[in-house]
Formats: structure tokens, C-alpha cells, sequence
């Protein structure tokens, strides 16, 4: 099962509980000028987490443009540009022509060079 799909009906549910538990209960907002009365306890929970929401924004798009500058530091101007590593198997397939190549060039100068 999805399990992001899970983690939001169960925040869901606890949300609206929450809900259900607070219709009645009310409360006063002052605004230092003006004062809301017989506000529901749910709805300044909810506009509250609303408001935080949005005064973090700045910060995380802050840190991704930082990561970005950071990971393209030294030329490199997109993820086409970064090296691509070979699978291993070709790897290990030149060294061991390399070793044969070597060891021919001793081989060779070992019976013509004594």
C-alpha cells in the first residue's frame, strides 16, 4: 500500500477529531487594535498553521537555491554534464586487456632485449 497515501488519511482523521472535539469551544483573538470574539479553537489552530506554512517558504526556497549553487559549483551547468561512471563489468574487461598488454611488452623485451 502507498504509504503516503496511509500517513495522510491518519493525519486526517486526527485533524478531524480534533475538529469535532473543539466546535464548541471558543476563544477571543485580539489583535492589539481589534478583537475577534467567539472564534472556534479548530479554525485559529488552522489559520495559525496556515500563516506558518507561508512565512516558511522564503526559507525553503532559500535552501534549495543555496544546494543548487553548491552542487553546480565548477563549471558544471546541468546534471548532462556530470560524469558518468562506466557499469564495472567494463571496467574490469579494459583492465585485464591492459594487463595482457603489459604483460606481452615484458614478455617481448625479456627474449629479444637479453
Amino acid at each position: 500500500m502507498p504509504w503516503r497515501l496511509i500517513l495522510f488519511v491518519i493525519i486526517f482523521a486526527v485533524f478531524l477529531t480534533f475538529i469535532t472535539f473543539n466546535l464548541e469551544n471558543r476563544c477571543d483573538i485580539s489583535f492589539g487594535f481589534a478583537v475577534l470574539t467567539q472564534v472556534p479553537v479548530f479554525l485559529t489552530v488552522f489559520v495559525s498553521f496556515i500563516l506558518g506554512l507561508f512565512c516558511a517558504l522564503p526559507l525553503v526556497f532559500r535552501l534549495k537555491k543555496k544546494q543548487a549553487e553548491n552542487q553546480f559549483k565548477g563549471g558544471k551547468k546541468s546534471y548532462v554534464d556530470l560524469p558518468v561512471e562506466p557499469p564495472a563489468e567494463l571496467i574490469a574487461e579494459e583492465k585485464i586487456k591492459q594487463d595482457a598488454a603489459q604483460a606481452k611488452k615484458r614478455l617481448f623485451s625479456k627474449k629479444h632485449g637479453s
